[in-house]
């Protein structure tokens, strides 16, 4: 009888792993078809033009906005039944994130608009197509994960999964298809200056993909050809970040949720101060850094080296102050007395995958770096101290990660409500009394209620002396010995207090340092400092070619790690 009742539970699960196990590899061919494309198109394979590429992914991203607009009415028209919901997905402040991200990209679809409209004499129809495609996919997009980035899918699953793996796997590819066309162009400014370090060896041929005629007014195009570069790194952030809350999406489809009450985590400004100040001093010495970098580095050879020192050195004292918070954090938490919380959680699973993940591509190049450091038979200045600085890089990522994965694993404390309000003791004639409960008989459920008493602190403290008079010298000093020890456990319990708000703090303020910290190591890579493309002497041992291929398959994931960690230690921050 039993295995009979069982069996049905078993046969219905079998299509709902078939269909994952389907949609999953539908998902994946679909990746590798367009990655195939694209790299068609960026070594210029012969019968591949961009019209091709952005006619496919047209076609995915309408694909998309179908099934989101019949997902959204079939939501519209069951509004009222209840549905599940994952508390710990789609977060409010992710959302955030993603609508600046998405404003951004909507800013570059309009200057793409007007770059084809200056230049749609010799523009294929396609690139005039695809932002505006790409806009309503984009405003539809968000609304779609604003709305029901939290839904647990329990009906209609075989399609769903179909129709969520298809936009996952779409803008993975507008992610793939943005950083290429980024790192094209910062490997065709990277040719312009390298001649400037010396390396008058290394054949310089720019991979130009201008249009082939003039621009109706010149001052436009050039506005909306640099513009637009400048914009990529936040769109390259808003597919990657949409990608992930409907990978969460996919993995929450016909997952059974425990109902139990979530407690908010606002943020708050308050006790974390110091952390504040710090990371924003970080963040303004970047910004100016990155802003002298940027103008140095194509002058001439000394000017160069110079830019590329004050990097490393800046880079040095950063990331050293970043281990040193990374590693008091996690101190703080080994001197702690708390379990981790080890229930099923697909987002917070995904968050330290993907830290994980993304940090390979640093630590690739970092050993890079410092393989080439080793091997050189010439070292100029500058590349000394990109030892340390591959050191540290490899190091900081190591800490950082160990810190956000036990924080975001760490369950909250539990603080009962009564606890929370003690009262302040007043002390009179040598005695003690309370004009409230003790804690200790609120938490056991034992406080006088509505006796018209004024209820005792201590035992045998001043109604022991109400009720048996004159008492004799051996009760008082038992009476005595009762109140020093109940008042050393409730200063030992205002003690223990204190020390866990005094580690609270300490943790918030190294979150917020590191939250603003990371933000600041995501800008120079993202809007193309990248000492890993000028110093030149990993080009050099690897040779040109090899290297770069290292590079611009590397530094995506390295940007995206710091801006997830940067999320994520969000997070942290709420939560401790």
């Amino acid at each position: 009888m039993e295995k009979a009742a069982g069996s049905p539970a078993v046969g219905g699960s079998c299509p709902q792993k078939n269909a994952e196990i389907l949609s999953s590899q539908y998902g994946i061919n679909l990746f590798l078809a367009g990655l195939l494309l694209t790299f068609a198109w960026a070594v210029h394979a012969v019968g591949i033009s961009k019209s091709h590429l952005l006619s496919y992914l047209i076609t995915l991203m309408l694909i998309q906005l179908l099934w989101m607009l019949w997902y959204l009415c079939r939501s519209c028209t069951q509004r009222r039944l209840i549905r599940d919901k994952d508390t710990h997905a789609g977060a409010r402040w992710l959302k955030c994130g993603i609508t600046l991200f998405a404003v951004i990209t909507l800013i570059l679809d309009s200057f793409k608009i007007g770059y084809y409209i200056d230049f749609s004499n010799c523009l294929s129809p396609t690139e005039g197509i695809f932002p505006v495609t790409h806009a309503v996919h984009t405003i539809l997009q968000v609304y779609f994960l604003w709305c029901h980035a939290k839904d647990v899918i329990q009906s209609f699953k075989t399609l769903e999964r179909f129709g969520v793996i298809h936009s996952v796997f779409t803008n993975l590819l507008l992610w793939t298809n943005g950083v290429l066309t980024e790192s094209k162009h910062q490997l065709n400014e990277h040719k312009e200056r390298l001649i400037t370090l010396g390396f008058g060896n290394i054949t310089i041929v720019l991979d130009d993909h201008a249009p082939q005629c003039n621009c109706t007014t010149t001052t436009l195009c050039s506005i909306f050809s640099q513009g637009i570069y400048y914009l990529y790194p936040f769109n390259i952030e808003y597919h990657i970040l949409a990608s992930t809350m409907l990978y969460v999406l996919w993995k929450n489809i016909g997952r059974k949720v425990e109902h139990h009450q979530q407690n908010k985590t606002p943020f708050k400004f308050h006790g974390i101060t110091v952390g504040m100040i710090f990371g924003l001093i970080v963040l303004t010495s970047t910004i100016a850094i990155v802003v002298v970098y940027l103008i140095q580095i194509g002058g001439s050879k000394i000017k160069s080296e110079l830019a590329l020192t004050m990097f490393y050195l800046h880079a040095i004292f950063v990331l050293a102050l970043m281990c040193t918070a990374g590693i008091v954090a996690l101190l703080i938490y080994r001197l702690e007395d708390r379990s981790l919380d080890n229930s099923k959680n697909p987002a917070r699973k995904l968050d330290a995958e993907l830290l994980v993940g993304t940090a390979a591509g640093s630590w690739l190049l970092s050993w890079g770096s410092i393989l080439a450091i080793i091997c050189a038979q010439a070292h100029p200045k500058y590349t000394w101290y990109n030892l340390p600085y591959s050191v540290l890089v490899i190091i900081e990522k190591y800490i950082q990660n160990l810190f956000i994965i036990e924080s975001i694993h760490r369950e909250q404390e539990k603080v009962n409500d009564d606890i929370k309000t003690l009262r302040i003791v007043t002390v009179s004639c040598g005695s003690t009394l309370s004009l409230t409960p003790l804690y200790k008989e609120i938490y056991n459920g034992r406080a006088t209620r509505d006796t018209g008493e004024v209820p005792c602190l201590f035992k045998g403290s001043i109604c022991g002396r109400e009720n048996d008079g004159a008492g004799v010298d051996t009760e008082e000093t038992s009476q005595d010995s009762s109140s020093v020890m109940h008042s050393a456990s409730d200063f030992s319990f205002y003690s223990r207090n204190s020390v866990t708000k005094n580690k609270r703090r300490i943790l918030k303020n190294i979150a917020a340092f590191l939250f603003l910290c990371n933000l600041s190591l995501w800008i120079p890579p993202a809007f193309g400092c990248r000492p890993e493309y000028d110093n030149g002497l990993e080009e050099i041992v690897f040779g040109f070619e090899p290297w770069i291929i290292v590079v611009n398959l590397a530094m995506p994931f390295s940007i995206f790690y710091r801006m997830h960690s940067a999320a994520s230690l969000f997070e942290v921050n709420c939560k401790t």
